[in-house]
């Protein structure tokens, strides 16, 4: 055999690794814990530097989110956030949490994923578009779940306040954020 086979022979037995990068361990560590406690309840969508994701079904999310707490030390949620999914009948809610108090994390954002029931005729509170209220886990969603159930029609149940925030009380068309919401007169 020549040099030139040799070499050819040993590059096919090698495997070939194109563009895996490692996982920042600080992120795949916390990653992990999670994982670890929750098992298949929990899905992490993605690690990244200063970046987790994690998704939940909605019967699970008081218990992920209260270990994130507890245990993690993520003690409040910067932002929380909906998007809507027509074709899959289902609506998104993310909270965005960060800790304040632990150095380590201060660059970290967790968003924890939970998805609900989307009615095509919104009801809210009388229909299926409910998720449990994260406020007694982290006070500071108060604010963002009645934006979110003003906008997306999704209901907070436990949530101290179901009003409306930025609408007017006698509201009757779609949630805007939804995406069959039409402007009127466009």
């Amino acid at each position: 055999m020549s040099d030139s086979d040799t070499s050819i022979q040993e590059t096919e037995t090698k495997p070939v690794v194109e563009n895996q990068q490692e996982l920042p361990k600080f992120e795949k560590d916390q990653s992990d814990k999670i994982t670890a406690k929750f098992g298949s309840k929990t899905e992490i969508a993605f690690v990244k530097p200063d970046r987790i994701r994690v998704n939940v079904k909605k019967e699970d999310i008081l218990d992920v989110a209260s270990f994130i707490r507890d245990e993690l030390n993520y003690d409040h949620a910067e932002s929380v956030t909906g998007v809507d999914f027509p074709a899959d009948k289902e609506i998104e809610v993310v909270y965005h949490l960060g800790s304040y108090t632990d150095p380590q994390l201060s660059r970290q954002v967790l968003s924890l994923a939970t998805r609900a029931p989307r009615e095509d005729n919104p009801n809210p509170s009388n229909d299926s578009t409910k998720l449990p209220s994260l406020r007694d886990i982290f006070y500071s969603v108060e604010f963002h779940e009645r934006e979110c159930f003003e906008m997306l029609g999704v209901f907070f149940e436990g949530h101290p306040d179901n009003r409306r925030l930025l609408l007017p009380e006698d509201w009757a068309d779609l949630p805007p954020l939804r995406k069959d919401f039409a402007i009127k007169g466009r």
